[in-house]
Order: C-alpha cells, then sequence, then structure tokens
C-alpha cells in the first residue's frame, strides 16, 4: 500500500469528524451516559470505555476493509487488470468528490448510500442491545465493533476505495489508517459533548472539511488521467 494513500486515508477520516460528530454524536452520549455512575464520575475513568469503543469500532473498519480489498482482488482476477484498476480507482475518486459535497451539506445524495445498509445494520442492532449495560472495557470493545458497521456515507465512501487497494491486507490498512483518522473526533466527542456538538454545527467547519476532501477526490482524477 502506498504510503501516500494510507496517509491520505487517515487525512479523511480526520476531516470528516464534522460527519461523525453530527452522524454518532447521539450513539456516543448515549453510550457514555449509558456507563456505570461510578465511572462518569471522573475523566480518568471514561477514558478506557472511550478507548475500547473506539479499539472495536476501528477493528470493525479493518474487517470490512479486508473483505472488501479481497474482493477487488477476485474482480481482478476475472476482468483484465488494467480495465479493473481504472474502474475502481475512478469510482473511488468520485465517490471522494461526492462525499465532499455531502460534508459540505451541497448534496445530500449519499443518505441514499446509508440506506443500503440498513438490512444488515437491523441484524446486528439488536445484537449490540445485548451488551446493554456496558459493565466493562470489554464489553465496550464488542459494541464498539457493532457499531462499526452502522449505515454511513463517509464509510461506504472510504470502503469504496478499499476494493482498489490491490489485496485484503492493503485494504485492511487502508480502513485501519481512515479509522485513526476519526479516533480524536469521536474521543472528543465522547468526553465533551458539549463543545463536540457545537463543531458538529458549524457550518464553516463541515464546508471547509467538504472542500478538502473534495480536493483529494479532483487530485485522484488528475493521477487516473495523467498517468
Amino acid at each position: 500500500m502506498v504510503t501516500g494513500s494510507l496517509a491520505a486515508a487517515f487525512v479523511v477520516g480526520l476531516l470528516g469528524g464534522a460527519h461523525c460528530i453530527g452522524m454518532c454524536g447521539g450513539i456516543v452520549g448515549t453510550l457514555t451516559a449509558g456507563l456505570p455512575v461510578e465511572v462518569r464520575g471522573g475523566l480518568a475513568r471514561i477514558i478506557p470505555y472511550q478507548l475500547a469503543y473506539n479499539s472495536g469500532r476501528i477493528a470493525g473498519y479493518t474487517l470490512a476493509g479486508s473483505l472488501m480489498g479481497a474482493l477487488g482482488t477476485l474482480i481482478v482476477e476475472v476482468i483484465p487488470l488494467q480495465y479493473v484498476q481504472r474502474t475502481l480507482y475512478l469510482s473511488a475518486a468520485v465517490f471522494m468528490i461526492l462525499l465532499g459535497l455531502y460534508l459540505g451539506a451541497w448534496w445530500r445524495g449519499l443518505a441514499s448510500v446509508e440506506r443500503l445498509g440498513e438490512r444488515l445494520w437491523r441484524r446486528l442492532e439488536p445484537l449490540g442491545r445485548r451488551l446493554l449495560p456496558i459493565r466493562s472495557p470489554f464489553q465496550a470493545m464488542g459494541l464498539g465493533f457493532i457499531w462499526a458497521w452502522i449505515p454511513c456515507g463517509l464509510v461506504y465512501s472510504v470502503l469504496t476505495w478499499s476494493v482498489s487497494a490491490g489485496s485484503a491486507s492493503q485494504g485492511a490498512l487502508l480502513m485501519l489508517a481512515f479509522g485513526l483518522g476519526t479516533l480524536p473526533n469521536l474521543l472528543a466527542m465522547g468526553m465533551l459533548a458539549g463543545a463536540a456538538a457545537r463543531l458538529a454545527g458549524n457550518v464553516k467547519v463541515r464546508q471547509v472539511a467538504g472542500v478538502l476532501v473534495m480536493g483529494f477526490g479532483i487530485y485522484a482524477l488528475w493521477q487516473l488521467f495523467v498517468y
């Protein structure tokens, strides 16, 4: 996996923080409020649970990236490599541009993409409920893993990218880098919910993030047609 791709995936996760806060803010707030009273009594006690939630979530992303990378490998075995690679890179670049429009609230079309995952989520969500109430970081990690599969246009966009990664391991690395990029915002959300909510409502923050993510997509298109 090219280091630049991993760095780009990390930055996309970081810049997508405005979307993460809007999409997952309620989930994080509910999880934090559902912790035992003695845990919620201090920041130092909350941190292990927040790290466990997010470790499970990132593990889920990594698994999904591995599956999509493996799918890309299978496609390459069936269809000539030169056609598949260009098609996959093109779809990933277009998805990045659409994601930027989505983050900036200029276009809401990716909401329909999120609905594609609703059937899977309906099957997984009851499993998450069985882990409640959370009484240990191990439970929190399991719930975080299930949380990773909630329908999300941001995640789906990067998963599309991971199909073109070249292998299951590279797809996993791409999604791992993306997941680590989302970590600062979601950790802050779990511990500073009020400030995070205000950030999510800042239109300029969302628009700047959208423009930067669109820039990644445009750059990917430029590379595709120049080289």
